[in-house]
């Protein structure tokens, strides 16, 4: 059966997110990777959200970031604000409270962060440094108080673009395409990772303010949950708010919308927030991860059909995702 004709007889209702076990991701049985690739698929197709188990990724990689992260946002704010993302092109450095505002309904995102990009500590011979040119280039801005703070979160970032690099050659099987169809759209490190440091939200509550507004990433994301602390929430089909709470031994992979582009919405890009009720602050951190900037975001031809015409206009992966932090922080 085609992609199309699955998607057009899916049931698409959930009421949790599926769990993948990523042991055979890199395994040289090809049986074993297209069982994986269909689970892949089907958490694609009806979710849009899945958490994945044995992904490689060391733990100890992961606390490394959250350290430097805990020692960041200590910081006094007028340390923290030499950084601010609105001095740089690319959005990259401190975003202040409230700074950003993912749901245009909403009145601002309780949560602070620290973006940055692609930076050669080590080489990594198939990472160049494309991945800082085009129309989101620029350089990343350090915070100068925190010794340490650049080479452990790189360390983390690098963990996690390589998990990333992993799942593409998944994701194309699971759209019954080469396994090496994304190779020359990732040839460089088009991710950006977010240290987010989420206050405790106590006293008088304005729904209006919440952790992080419901929304849609802007492509294809990993994500770091603190433990034993319910915040993540995901729309489902019935429009009802699913929790997807923190899994020990997990991290849990958002399609976003340049799948979606590519899919034509055969592939979910599912709306989502984070609500910080906990009574005590939290932290995460995604890795947003997209095809190359000058990559063109337009429809696998099997996505597409009569009945199913294309939905989306052609724009390249650049220029989505800097429109997309523009609107969030409003410059």
């Amino acid at each position: 059966m085609s992609l199309v004709a699955t998607a057009d007889h899916m049931n698409l209702e959930f009421e949790q997110v599926p769990v993948i076990d990523l042991t055979n991701v890199i395994s040289k049985d090809s049986m074993e990777r297209k069982k994986l690739a269909d689970e892949v698929r089907d958490a694609c197709m009806r979710v849009g959200f899945f958490y994945v188990t044995n992904h490689g990724v060391p733990e100890s990689k992961m606390q490394g970031a959250v350290e430097m992260a805990r020692s960041f946002f200590s910081l006094p704010t007028e340390i923290k604000m030499e950084i601010e993302n609105r001095k740089t092109p690319n959005f990259k450095g401190y975003s202040p409270l409230l700074s950003g505002n993912n749901n245009p309904d909403g009145a601002g995102d309780l949560q602070e962060g620290f973006e940055f990009g692609w930076e050669e500590t080590n080489p990594i011979s198939d990472i160049t440094d494309g991945a800082t040119s085009g129309v989101m280039a620029g350089a990343n801005v350090w915070p100068s108080k925190v010794p340490g703070f650049r080479e452990a979160v790189l360390d983390y970032y690098y963990a996690a673009v390589k998990l990333g690099k992993a799942l593409f050659p998944i994701f194309a099987l699971a759209l019954n395409l080469p396994e090496d169809f994304f190779e020359d759209k990732t040839q460089n490190s088009a991710a950006l990772m977010k240290l987010l440091h989420y206050p405790s939200q106590t006293g008088p509550i304005d729904e209006r303010v919440i952790g992080i507004g419901a929304h849609t990433e802007y492509c294809f994301t990993i994500l770091w949950q603190e433990p034993g602390i319910q915040a993540l929430q995901v729309l489902n089909s019935e429009k009802q708010w699913i929790n997807a709470p923190p899994i020990p031994g997990t991290l849990v992979i958002n399609l976003g919308d340049q799948f979606a582009r590519w899919t034509n919405d055969i592939f979910k890009s599912t709306v989502h927030r984070a609500v910080n009720r906990s009574g005590t602050e939290r932290y995460s951190i995604p890795l947003f991860f997209g095809t190359d900037y000058n990559v063109k975001l337009e429809p696998i031809p099997s996505c597409i059909s009569s009945e199913r015409p294309q939905i989306y206009e052609v724009i390249t992966a650049g220029d989505y995702v800097k429109s997309r932090l523009q609107a969030t922080y409003n410059h």
